[in-house]
């Protein structure tokens, strides 16, 4: 009888999505002062600010750990954006337009004015553990 009632249970557990956890390490950090807020979004239209999305991951870590883990994600494309906050007031300070702090994004694309393409900063995550290095850039 034990038997026929787990059947069922290994065809619901086969049908299951896979699952992953993203590892995302920060590199060129000009100070370990503050945090980083992380956001990892899987919508093109919410990237980079992850704003309004419901299913986007926000991580807020001490700089000098300069290390996120995001554990239980439904495998797939994410794409990361981050904020090297090193006053820590939950937000990216800027002159005249020009961001004060560090930012980076997944795959280390180029950008100059503005934030890059969510198609230049989106990576594939597989079921398991999945690597991601961001380097961050200054501009003042």
């Amino acid at each position: 009888m034990r038997i026929l009632l787990l059947v069922p249970a290994m065809f619901l557990l086969a049908g299951a999505a896979p699952t992953c956890d993203i590892v995302i390490s920060v590199e060129k950090l000009r100070s370990t002062k503050g945090v980083l807020q992380i956001c990892l979004t899987a919508q093109e239209k919410h990237f980079p600010d992850c704003e309004n999305d419901p299913h986007a991951r926000r991580m807020t870590v001490k700089a000098n750990s300069a290390m996120a883990r995001f554990t239980n994600l439904p495998a797939g494309n994410y794409a990361a954006a981050i904020v090297h906050d090193e006053n820590a007031n939950d937000r990216l300070d800027k002159f005249i337009g020009i961001p004060k702090e560090g930012i980076g994004f997944s795959r280390n694309p180029k950008f100059s004015f503005g934030p890059p393409k969510f198609r230049n900063a989106v990576f594939a995550a597989q079921s398991g553990e999945n690597r991601e290095t961001v380097r961050l850039k200054y501009y003042l």
